[in-house]
């Protein structure tokens, strides 16, 4: 089953990348007798990730020259058992690079996800937040599950370059049959090889991991910028922990009143509402739109080539072939950023010409798989997160029911965001809710940012979490543009309310909009 699209924006530079290439643990943690309160981080040269983060070369230095620094903070496995085994969490950081006394902190970074890389997305954004790093510590880390911090495995490889290439939009008896049993393999394969870590991975595990951090960093408030599902665990955080809750800004805000069922439709939505977005803006240019003559004739033929490749896949990387999940899902990914909008014109003329290069490239920088043919582990992470989450299990029987409903949210994404849901079917762990709990009366204001052309997290999502927070503490603002995320997104106006709130503390009129 391919990643459910509740992805981040780590996957934009997995994909230049990858279409850059086809087209032209770190430090050491505490001693044993130290408390995990007390631990003494060792901050050094960041290492290469790991294949698991992802791979590639070790960061490179920022704009002035200063070097990123990881380290290793130790964690409780099981909050619940805080005396008990311990496992370590990898951090990065870059120092403030203003005067000492103008420091407020350290700014911790959650890029989403779930199971996103913050050791290795951190340094590939952290231009964005140069006038943010003149007065904080920029900090990111690998959640519990994810990368360096105790990673989830399941399949490897060679299981999961087959895996991506099922059929997850089945049509009769025996496709369905074939999903449930290829569902069940990776299940499986999750609790063989992490059965320990399992139980152990839900947001509430990671926010506490986030206040762990928060002292050892030295801070009495915790100063958070929440991405995609970066937003839920801040909302999550601030529920728990509304004291030590600093400033903090949530971008591209998960609906936190949605179960799984209602987030998969609203991505339905969201998805084809960026799919005409994307057609519009491709026709409206002065020359001829090589995909599609309308809004309607693009969408279309995406259609109809979908429903070819069903029949008969065409070649992709070699030796693999674009199949239709695997075209689906390399659109999505080109559906989080307009700046992308490019290559999935050039994926679709080459598709129509029989050649799905492009569109593999953009499928596979959405589950995490390099040039070298290794993938990271954010589909075992991301699963495994989901799953402990979100209590509700579908199966078939259910799905077929719904799969009317997400027809007409979305004829191109409906099927494949449906047949995402049988995802936590068997899975060896039990959800803990329907839906994540962020009321967090007594917080100082969240700025909740929504955007209105954001397929991924739709914009309706924002004003919910501002009303599930709670009164006087989520303060909305409004972007009227595209794409997964608005800060750093070309909007002045975005840029300088939450650089005005972050720096000097200053909270925007709540329901402020920026054009």
């Amino acid at each position: 089953m391919p990643i459910p699209a509740r992805l981040r924006a780590a996957a934009l530079t997995a994909t230049a990348v990858l279409l850059s290439a086809l087209l032209a643990s770190c430090g050491d943690g505490p001693q044993d007798d130290e408390s995990l309160t007390d631990q003494k981080l060792a901050w050094k040269d960041c290492p290469a990730p790991s294949q698991a983060e992802g791979g590639g070369p070790a960061p490179s230095p920022l704009p002035d020259g200063d070097a990123w620094q990881c380290a290793t903070m130790k964690a409780p496995r099981d909050w619940d058992d805080p005396e008990g085994d311990t496992i370590g969490l990898a951090l990065i950081r870059a120092r403030t690079s203003g005067p000492a006394d103008r420091r407020i902190g350290s700014l911790v970074f959650n890029f989403g996800g779930p199971g996103g890389s913050g050791v290795t997305t951190l340094p590939a954004f952290g231009q964005d937040y140069t006038t943010l790093r003149t007065r904080y510590d920029l900090v990111s880390f690998d959640p519990r599950g994810v990368g360096r911090s105790a990673p989830v495995e399941c399949l490897d490889d060679e299981q999961l370059d087959t895996y991506f290439q099922q059929d997850a939009t089945p049509d009769d008896a025996a496709e369905r049959k074939k999903l449930l049993d290829n569902t069940e393999d990776f299940n499986t394969a999750c609790e063989k090889h992490s059965k320990d870590m399992l139980p152990h991975v839900a947001t509430t595990d990671a926010a506490r991991d986030m206040d762990l951090m928060r002292q050892v960093l030295g801070d009495d408030q915790l100063y958070y910028f929440g991405i995609s599902y970066g937003t839920e665990l801040g909302g999550v955080y601030a529920h728990l922990f509304p004291k030590r809750l600093g400033r903090a800004v949530f971008d591209a805000v998960v609906d936190p009143t949605q179960n799984a069922e209602q987030s998969s439709l609203g991505q339905a939505k969201g998805f084809q509402l960026a799919l005409g977005n994307y057609a519009e803006d491709c026709v409206s240019k002065a020359e001829d739109c090589p995909v599609g003559d309308s809004v309607q004739d693009v969408e279309d033929r995406i259609a109809r080539l979908l429903k070819d490749l069903d029949r008969r896949p065409i070649p992709g990387i070699f030796p693999r072939d674009l199949t239709q999940t695997a075209a689906t899902s390399g659109i999505a990914q080109a559906l989080y950023s307009k700046d992308f909008w490019e290559y999935l014109t050039e994926g679709l003329e080459q598709a129509y010409d029989g050649d799905g290069r492009i569109l593999m490239a953009l499928s596979d920088s959405l589950n995490g798989r390099n040039e070298n043919g290794e993938y990271s582990n954010i589909a075992a992470a991301n699963v495994s997160i989901n799953c402990a989450d979100d209590k509700p299990r579908y199966d078939t029987a259910y799905v077929e029911k719904k799969l009317p409903e997400f027809r007409k949210a979305s004829p191109l994404f409906g099927d494949y965001l449906a047949w995402s849901m049988v995802s936590c079917t068997d899975w060896p762990v039990a959800g803990a809710a329907d839906h994540p709990d962020v009321s967090a009366p007594g917080a100082p204001p969240v700025l909740v940012i929504g955007n209105t052309g954001d397929p991924a997290t739709p914009y309706e999502g924002a004003g919910r979490m501002a009303d599930a927070l709670g009164r006087g503490v989520g303060v909305e603002l409004t972007w009227k543009g595209q794409g997964h995320g608005a800060y750093g997104g070309g909007s002045d106006c975005v840029d300088s309310a939450v650089d005005a709130y972050l720096l000097k503390g200053t909270v925007p009129k709540d329901g402020k909009v920026c054009s």
